[in-house]
């Protein structure tokens, strides 16, 4: 028996559409300020979230 997981066809067509449309990033100082105000209001996930999107809108890379 193999440990993999099924995809879902409706996975795949979500992650297909996904790769085809590039979406726009916000402007930098807009994603900056949602990194501090996820500082402020202690929101992890969302200083890491800002924070990675921040650093691609940079053109920096990003380690998922």
């Amino acid at each position: 028996m193999s440990g993999s997981i099924p995809r879902r066809p409706t996975e795949v067509a979500a992650i297909a559409a996904a790769a085809r449309s590039v979406r726009p990033l916000p402007p930098v100082e807009l994603l900056l300020a949602a990194v501090r105000l996820c500082q402020v209001r202690g929101d992890r996930a969302g200083v890491r979230l800002a924070a990675a999107r921040s650093a691609r809108a940079l053109g920096l890379e990003v380690a998922e």
